[in-house]
């Protein structure tokens, strides 16, 4: 099922595949000729935007890495993050960028399936965002309080910041009970689509990521808002942001296990170059403003999948 499902979206990315102007930069960063192993790259997309969007978006990625590993580049998109994290699992992608809780749902299912090989730092030089509750700025909506009784929307079961994290932080740091506080919740189909509903009136009000340094109306440095903005379609005038997390831990940029460590390190040391020689790229392909690309390893997350895990446990004993 798994293999038919990868060779449909090959077939239905495969047209959305784009040239860039990057096509003829000169790379001289870390190279390595990972034909020996395999004979191409597969990248994996969360489904958090419009396919084509994000496959325009990250074009130069895919040239880099076509330079980077001798091998041709392909770039596949998801509906949803359980079928980047199914595909993963399945040995079909070389490369995904999961948030924290995407990585420990993988980790839990098979632990040698892949590795955290690096993350993003913010521009304060913290390795972590936020996750936030936002409204329509009109609501009358401003803490809280004000939405008791009132529709939730979440991003996606496994992300992070658009459901794990305000599914345990609420309940135990505010005693929210989200069953019973709100009349209502829904997943919206990603971030993107969960800020819509906030503005289409679907729900009162909705969570998802930020980097929480920066000027709000810019949609800070990084983070869903932001890309957003940047996209033309938000202003950021017409939310009100009323509840934000704790600093969650950057999700984590995972290859196989099964890969050597050569083609991890051609990894880091490539986004490194990117960030230094074509900082336009490195801010399209991270939604955002980075400061630098930072190795990680599986101890930077143990906190979330701990915490997955528990939310797992708990749910069997309820269920």
């Amino acid at each position: 099922m798994l293999k038919k499902l990868y060779s449909f979206l090959a077939v239905m990315t495969a047209f959305l595949m784009v040239s860039t102007a990057n096509a003829d930069k000169k790379y001289d960063g870390p190279k390595m000729d990972l034909s020996k192993f395999q004979p191409e790259f597969r990248i994996g997309f969360l489904g958090d935007e419009a396919s084509q969007d994000i496959i325009a978006r990250n074009g130069c990625l895919k040239d880099y890495i076509e330079k980077a590993y001798n091998v041709p580049a392909k770039m596949f998109t998801f509906k949803d993050y359980a079928g980047t994290m199914e595909s993963m699992l399945g040995g079909n992608l070389d490369y995904g960028w999961f948030g924290a809780s995407g990585y420990a749902g993988i980790y839990l299912q098979n632990p040698d399936a892949v590795t955290p090989v690096l993350t993003r730092m913010q521009p304060t030089g913290d390795t972590g965002y936020y996750s936030v509750m936002v409204a329509r700025k009109d609501s009358g909506i401003k803490s809280l309080k004000d939405l008791k009784g009132k529709k939730l929307g979440f991003a996606d079961p496994n992300s992070t910041s658009g459901y794990l994290i305000p599914s345990i932080e609420l309940p135990e740091l505010y005693n929210v009970d989200i069953d019973t506080y709100f009349s209502g919740t829904q997943f919206s189909g990603g971030h993107e689509n969960n800020v819509l509903a906030v503005l289409n009136g679907d729900v009162d009000a909705g969570v998802t990521w930020v980097s929480g340094v920066g000027k709000w109306e810019e949609g800070y440095t990084s983070g869903n808002l932001r890309k957003m903005v940047d996209k033309g379609i938000l202003n950021m005038d017409d939310l009100e942001q009323v509840w934000s997390s704790k600093l969650i831990p950057n999700g984590p940029i995972v290859m196989p296990k099964k890969l050597p460590q050569e083609a991890r390190d051609v990894m880091v040391g490539m986004k490194q170059w990117i960030l230094k020689n074509d900082p336009k790229c490195s801010e399209d392909v991270a939604n955002g403003i980075v400061k630098a690309w930072v190795p990680v390893d599986h101890s930077f997350y143990e906190v979330v999948v701990k915490a997955r895990k528990a939310k797992l446990e708990a749910k069997k004993k309820k269920g």
